[in-house]
């Protein structure tokens, strides 16, 4: 049975969620607001809906201190250095993935696995040509039909970054399959681009049913 977390109240909207909606905050020492992303550090804690816009506002209206009840010092680039520790998130998370076996790289072995494995995902480096995205594209198009527009592609991160992810030089295209560790780079992945105000919903990770869409090896389903 799913542990019920108490929900929590978001000091601009004054909407009451659950935690994996909102980013916590508390103060440091010199009453510096610390983004607890992790939900452990000590210390009395307030909470912002795990938005850009709405720390934003929470810097502007001194919302911090007014929770806190006392002094709280908002760097004006709160909500870029949290956007900046979500993407290094994200990047731990590809590379669990990696360590779990979960990622394949390469545009030859990334277009076979479209066909041949439970692929959950498509990683393209962001400086990836129009060109390779639109070959690896037809495949995922001749698997998955009209729901390929909610099958997740992924393009966020730099040639760079996904290098020092996955331990290797020059990644520009790569599959993510199911198991061990896929879910938490998803999970990362979603929780990026909300809080970027580039995905407000549930779509791109899980079809009518919920359940994360997946492409099954072929010969397993019909076809």
């Amino acid at each position: 049975m799913p542990r019920h977390e108490p929900e929590r109240t978001c000091i601009v909207t004054r909407e009451a969620k659950t935690p994996a909606g909102l980013i916590r905050f508390v103060l440091g020492p010199d009453h510096q607001v610390v983004a607890d992303l992790k939900h452990k550090l000590p210390g009395r804690g307030v909470w912002v809906t795990a938005r850009r816009d709405m720390v934003d506002e929470a810097v502007k209206r001194r919302l911090f201190s007014r929770a806190f009840k006392t002094e709280a010092k908002a760097s004006e680039t709160l909500s870029q250095d949290i956007e900046h520790l979500l993407r290094d998130d994200l990047r731990q998370g590809l590379a669990l993935a990696n360590k779990a076996g979960c990622v394949i790289t390469g545009f030859e072995k990334v277009e076979s696995a479209i066909t041949n494995k439970p692929v959950v995902a498509l990683i393209h480096a962001a400086e990836a040509a129009e060109d390779g995205r639109r070959k690896l594209a037809n495949p995922l198009r001749k698997r998955l039909g009209s729901a390929i527009s909610s099958f997740p592609v992924i393009q966020v991160l730099s040639n760079d970054e996904l290098g020092l992810a996955l331990g290797r030089s020059h990644v520009i295209h790569a599959a993510l399959v199911a198991g061990a560790g896929s879910d938490g780079f998803l999970n990362r992945w979603h929780r990026y681009r909300i809080f970027c105000g580039t995905d407000a919903d549930l779509s791109g990770l899980g079809n009518e049913t919920g359940e994360p869409t997946i492409l099954k090896p072929a010969g397993t389903e019909a076809e």
